[in-house]
């Protein structure tokens, strides 16, 4: 156990975390040369077609200070950096690496991983210097209480400034200079310093493989033809193919199939032991009994496992909900058994079965934010081949109900409040006694130039200002509290709108606060669309409601009679007065045709009579006639 180290690379996006683990494993000879290719980790086509890292890959290197380096042009010959109690054997040590996303909406992926390591390597843009996630992800890592390694990467850019970033990073970890390493991932210069800090720096994992089996499930995935496969950090004991092991968490048994270790691919071993992570095939039916965060322990008859079960993770919580549904309502169910092996392999998706009036069965679903929608939705569309219809995207409301209305009794905590994810779930204003909303607070890091115009945007979106933070003479950290629902669309965009591009983002969340929303109900041809409505804040509905309306009046097919389009709040669903105040209004005029055209002679008064009986029949149309939606003004409209 004293040959492993168990480590994993974070780093803001785009600072150059795949393309070290690139040239990890040509300098270990993990990967043969013809094999190689860019973001070699990246296994999903999603993640190398927008050069991000969604998911976290494992992988296991071996290394030696005699191990050959042919891969790499500027390391032929290697040179034993000065450390301190540095192992002179040439015996191979086993270095699991766990590399891991960098955008904030795969925080939790990051947090999972950091929980089977002792130690990580925080990775540094050398031209852009520390960024919001590079704090997020080095405070999850402290958390934790591993060894953190700084290295300091695109040191072979012209603009890059090591002596100003390499300040920035002693100030942040209270390091020496000499602690930091300078690389250059792309050209490999140093590699093989980061390498030989590994071994020095980080601590052997503890444990004993001689206890009882004590593994934690850090992800998992489903295989078609091996079934459950579950990626394990093993802190006790050890498991082999045929062992019966017990899920503590889910309560289920099963029989291990296979097991080994990832080269990335998955390769089979005889046994994992103490200090491994690796990969278990389990045997499981159902995908249900494999969660993250769980423990397995061998399959034993007595009652006392609970002891051995490991802290796991903390409950994550979606921050962002849609609807997602299909658009031929036969593919329910092959949606359903696709967001199932999904949530297989991302723990943070939360979805519970919906129904709409308008779009069908579907599901509603949680994410931890936008970009997690967007790779949710498109991984749907490309691994399970669906055709989908995805419904704004909205926050969660606490609503608190008047004294005098009863409570439904399945609704969570229904003695104080419930949960709104959609605008069908929100009551008549008149049973509504007070609506929270969640807020968070975010961090901007930005040069000192962009920081007027950025106070400026972030205000403009309800943000309350904290305090401001300088890193450095010319970078600053602004500490904002504003509604989650204000970042849900475009503020990203925005900020690097007003930013140049050199501003970066993380939130999290802080608390529920009372609001003033209410729910905007669209009706066409005087009768309420449940699935255009949505909840707008009071002081901004007229600008919301007119938007919706003029995208309907360019949308919706002409009918035979005038059709009203009317955006309108406090509308009753229930009882005789449905009331409500209109606050825009638009007007689709009817189709005509000319009655009169196959008149060839007579007097007016027969022009006159057809007239007439055409205009009373458009005005028995207009109490009875029904206007069709097509999917396409939910869709336009929804995305307004």
């Amino acid at each position: 156990m004293n040959q492993i180290r168990n480590f994993s690379i974070i780093a803001h996006i785009d600072h150059g975390k795949s393309t070290l683990a690139d040239r990890l494993l040509e300098l270990t000879n993990t990967i043969e040369t013809r094999k190689m290719k860019q973001q070699v980790l990246d296994q999903m086509d999603l993640e190398r077609e927008r050069g991000i890292t969604i998911k976290l890959q494992p992988v296991r290197m071996k290394y030696s200070l005699e191990t050959p380096r042919d891969n790499i042009q500027e390391t032929k010959k290697f040179q034993k950096p000065n450390y301190e109690n540095q192992n002179p054997t040439p015996e191979a040590f086993s270095l699991n690496l766990i590399d891991t996303p960098g955008h904030v909406d795969f925080g939790y992926e990051v947090s999972r991983s950091l929980a089977a390591v002792e130690g990580a390597l925080l990775i540094v843009d050398a031209t852009q210097g520390i960024q919001a996630q590079t704090l997020a992800n080095l405070y999850l890592a402290l958390e934790q209480n591993l060894e953190i390694i700084p290295v300091l990467n695109k040191i072979d850019l012209a603009a890059a400034d090591t002596a100003r970033v390499s300040k920035e990073v002693v100030d942040l970890l209270g390091c020496r200079p000499e602690d930091i390493i300078l690389v250059s991932a792309k050209t490999g210069q140093n590699v093989d310093k980061v390498l030989a800090a590994i071994v020095d720096r980080i601590p052997a994992p503890k444990g004993d493989k001689y206890k009882p089996l004590q593994a934690l499930i850090f992800d998992s995935k489903f295989d078609d033809y091996k079934g459950v496969i579950a990626y394990a950090r093993l802190f006790n004991g050890r498991v082999k193919a045929g062992d019966k092991i017990r899920f503590i968490g889910a309560e289920a048994e099963s029989e291990v199939i296979e097991v080994g270790y990832f080269s990335p691919a998955l390769k089979k071993e005889n046994s994992l032991e103490a200090g491994q992570i690796g990969y278990i095939v389990t045997g499981l039916k159902k995908i249900s009994h494999c969660q993250v965060g769980d423990t397995i322990i061998n399959y034993s008859g007595v009652s006392s496992y609970q002891s051995l079960r490991l802290p796991g993770y903390k409950q994550v919580k979606p921050m962002v909900f849609a609807g997602i549904f299909c658009r031929e309502g036969s593919e329910y169910p092959e949606l359903r058994d696709s967001l199932e092996k999904i949530k297989l392999t991302d723990a943070a998706l939360s979805y519970q079965p919906e129904n709409s009036p308008a779009l069908g069965f579907g599901f509603r679903c949680g994410f931890l934010g936008l970009l997690h929608l967007e790779i949710i939705q498109e991984r749907l569309k490309r691994e399970h081949d669906l055709d989908l219809i995805v419904t704004v995207p909205s926050v969660a409301y606490k609503i608190y109900l008047s004294k005098n209305q009863d409570k439904d009794k399945t609704l969570e905590n229904s003695s104080e409040f419930f949960i709104a994810h959609s605008p069908d779930q929100m009551p008549n204003q008149n049973q509504i006694e007070a609506i929270e909303e969640p807020w968070v607070r975010i961090d901007l890091v930005t040069p000192k130039q962009f920081i007027g115009s950025i106070m400026e945007l972030v205000q403009s979106k309800r943000g309350i200002y904290k305090n401001t933070e300088y890193l450095t003479q010319d970078s600053a950290v602004l500490h904002y509290e504003l509604p989650l629902s204000s970042i849900l669309v475009d503020f990203y965009d925005k900020i690097k709108t007003v930013s140049k591009g050199y501003a970066s983002l993380n939130y999290e969340f802080l608390q529920y606060r009372p609001c003033k929303v209410e729910r905007l109900d669209i009706l066409v041809a005087e009768e309420p669309v449940d699935a255009l409505a949505s909840i707008v804040y009071s002081d901004s509905a007229y600008e919301s409601g007119k938007k919706i309306v003029d995208s309907l009046k360019h949308i919706l097919p002409r009918q035979m009679f005038e059709v009203k389009i009317q955006a309108c709040l406090g509308y009753q669903h229930s009882g005789r007065n449905k009331g409500g105040k209109i606050i825009a209004s638009a007007r689709i005029p009817a189709m005509r045709k000319d009655v009169t055209a196959k008149l060839y002679g007579g007097d007016v008064t027969r022009k006159r009579k057809l007239l007439e009986k055409q205009k009373k029949g458009k005005k028995k149309m207009k109490t009875l006639g029904k206007v069709d939606i097509p999917a396409e003004a939910y869709i336009a409209v929804l995305k307004r």
